[in-house]
């Protein structure tokens, strides 16, 4: 998948996981009433915030990355169709290994 964004300074472009539609007993779950995901893959990485001293602190993410984050944290968007959740790096909490 080719994303035409670049985020800057220590921003996290993430794909949220679909959530699920249907409960363990096989019910389906409408939209309205879904958790909202809190899991995801990262698309794009911005290049790190600048310190004080000049010199710039990477992100510790990459793409790829799955990864868990907060569940209020973000802004939300769409591109091409596509749902994503911009994040600082800060609000992710967890990466999956």
């Amino acid at each position: 998948m080719a994303v035409t964004f670049r985020p800057l300074s220590d921003k996290v472009l993430v794909k949220p996981s679909s959530g699920e539609e249907r409960s363990a007993g096989g019910i389906y779950i409408p939209d309205s009433a879904q958790q909202k995901p809190i899991e995801g893959e990262v698309i794009a990485v911005g290049p790190g915030r600048v310190l004080e001293d000049g010199t710039r602190a990477e992100v510790a993410l990459k793409v790829g990355d799955r990864v868990v984050y907060s569940k209020y944290g973000g802004t939300e968007l769409k591109l091409d169709g596509d749902e994503y959740i911009i994040l600082d790096e800060n609000q992710i909490y967890a990466v999956r290994v």
